[in-house]
This record gives structure tokens, C-alpha cells and sequence, in this order.
């Protein structure tokens, strides 16, 4: 999945960088193209990510392939950020707590792929956002968008034999750590200016997944075509799509940005069935635009924050 996803249910706080090295000039340079095709783009780029990545687990397993993602990843942040080390205590416990659930999120979703198709393991992992857009709610309307969800969900792992347990668990698991990075992205925000805060919390990811990574992949990780593969998906899953999105949150309201980001599953089904030709059967399908519906309608409906 996708390391890094931007907050996109409106009434949540969402990460904002200022406009600032390479990662804005590179967006930039898009600049001919409507900011909700650059957000269409950028969720492109992270599922076709995703889809390369999990040919990869042959070489270097999952684990060793999301350890090269989020390793990679990290460089390349620390290098166009350029982070200050100075922080307080606080902001260093922010800062740690974001990058282990980063971290953990990846693990999860890699190994959630490695069992069920891409598509469908989205699909189960965009609960977690989901969660977190209606917690608390009292509207009827957001209820019912829960339910939609719920539904689509639950047709999603029982046709046609349902979907691998093992893959499922390991989809939820990731869908919860979603909603703890959602939550947490908010005190991140609120502690850091700019993508340094991201930086450090990448190398933290980096560091709880690298262990596993390397005792899973072993020698693998020093064979270029595994180091170019993996460098290909740090830029997929990461780079690109931060550097896209960047430049569309300038302009874009929030609630169109929501709608947008809301077509993830979608794609993660097409770029599986594109990618690693992973099928899914036609009540799958209705099962995953369920979710999308009700991500959309939870976007649309939602009540702004109050100030």
C-alpha cells in the first residue's frame, strides 16, 4: 500500500508542507495539468507501485521489499528536506510514534497483498480511514455510510470462497494502523513545517521494518536489479505521489481532494488486474465501489471543522 497517504476526509486535520526543494519543483513541472488530474496521478502512481512491489516477494519477500521502499524512501527525503535534529522531547515522541506506525502499516499491507489480490486488500484497509471520518458521529447519514462500507466489505471476503484469512487479518491490521496514522498526522502537523517532520519519521519506519527485512531477503538486497526494482518503488509509492499531491493541495479544496483520493480501491483493483493480472469476480467488484461510495458520500457529507 501506499507508505504515506494524505488525511482526505474532510473535517480532519491533513498534512500541509510549504512549497520547498526539489519535491515542489518537481510537481511544478506538471503545472499544465488541472490539480485533480495530478491527485488522480499521484493514486495512480501509488497503486502501479504497489503492483511492482509485489513482484518483487519472489526475490526479497515482502518484508525485504517493503524494508527497500520505506529505506529508499527515507534517503530520498532526508536529502530533499535536510531535517533539523532539534526538536523537543515531545516532538520526537510525535515524530517516533508516526514513523512506528508508518512502519508497521507497510508490513502489514505488504504481507496483506502477498495473500489476497491488491485490489481487495485496499479495499478491507480503507475501513481504517473510514473509522476515523465517522467515529464518534451521531448523524444517521454518516451511520449509513458505514454500513455501505461494512457491507461491501463483508460481500468482498465471502463470494466466490471468500478471500484468505491470513490476507484479510493482515488488511485490517494495516487498515487500523491507517487510522492511528491519520491521528497521528495531525500532531505532526501541528510540531513540524514542512516534510522534515516526514523525514525523521521515515527513517523510524525504516528502522523497525529493517531487521525483518534483512532476514527475509538476505543476500537479495545486494543484487542491483532487486536495488533498481526497489528504488522504482520508493518513487512510485512515495516520491511521485507526495511531490503530485503537493502541488494539487496548493489549489484544490479539501473536499474535492476527499472525493478523489476516494477512488483508491478502484484503482488498486485495476492496477492488480492490469499489473499482476489478479481478477476479481463481478460481486467483488460491486463490493469494492460499495466502499468507494461510501468514502465519497463521507467526504461529501461531512461537516466542516469548526474553527
Amino acid at each position: 500500500m501506499v507508505a504515506v497517504v494524505m488525511v482526505h476526509v474532510e473535517g480532519l486535520p491533513e498534512r500541509r508542507y510549504h512549497r520547498a526543494g526539489p519535491l515542489a519543483l518537481a510537481a511544478r513541472a506538471f503545472g499544465a495539468i488541472p490539480p485533480p488530474a495530478l491527485v488522480l496521478l499521484g493514486v495512480v502512481s501509488v497503486q502501479v507501485g504497489a503492483a511492482v512491489a509485489k513482484q518483487l516477494f519472489t526475490v526479497a519477500g515482502a518484508t525485504g521489499t517493503v524494508m527497500l521502499r520505506l529505506v529508499l524512501a527515507a534517503v530520498v527525503l532526508l536529502v530533499v528536506w535536510r531535517p533539523s535534529l532539534r526538536l523537543d522531547r515531545r516532538t520526537w515522541l510525535v515524530v517516533a510514534s508516526y514513523g512506528l506506525v508508518l512502519g508497521a502499516m507497510n508490513l502489514s499491507f505488504y504481507q496483506a497483498i502477498k495473500h489476497i489480490p491488491l485490489g481487495a486488500a485496499v479495499t478491507i484497509e480503507f475501513l481504517g480511514p473510514l473509522a476515523v471520518a465517522v467515529l464518534g458521529s451521531r448523524r444517521w447519514l454518516d451511520g449509513l455510510w458505514a454500513l455501505l462500507a461494512a457491507s461491501g466489505v463483508l460481500l468482498l471476503t465471502r463470494v466466490d470462497g471468500g478471500l484468505e484469512l491470513t490476507g484479510v487479518l493482515f488488511a485490517l491490521g494495516a487498515g487500523a494502523c491507517w487510522a492511528g496514522y491519520i491521528l497521528l498526522a495531525a500532531a505532526l502537523g501541528n510540531r513540524t513545517s514542512d516534510g522534515g517532520g516526514l523525514a525523521l519519521a521515515m527513517v523510524f519506519g525504516s528502522v523497525l521494518v529493517l531487521p525483518f527485512g534483512i532476514a527475509e531477503a538476505g543476500t537479495a538486497l545486494l543484487d542491483p536489479v532487486v536495488l533498481v526494482a526497489g528504488a522504482a518503488v520508493a518513487l512510485l509509492s512515495s516520491v511521485v505521489p507526495y511531490s503530485l499531491e503537493l502541488e494539487a493541495l496548493r489549489t484544490i479544496p479539501p473536499r474535492v481532494f476527499g472525493i478523489l483520493m476516494s477512488l483508491e480501491p478502484a484503482v488498486a483493483a485495476l492496477a492488480g488486474l492490469l499489473v499482476l493480472h489478479e481478477g476479481l469476480h463481478a460481486a467483488q467488484w460491486v463490493a469494492v465501489f460499495c466502499v468507494v461510495l461510501a468514502s465519497i458520500g463521507a467526504t461529501r457529507t461531512a461537516r466542516p471543522p469548526e474553527v
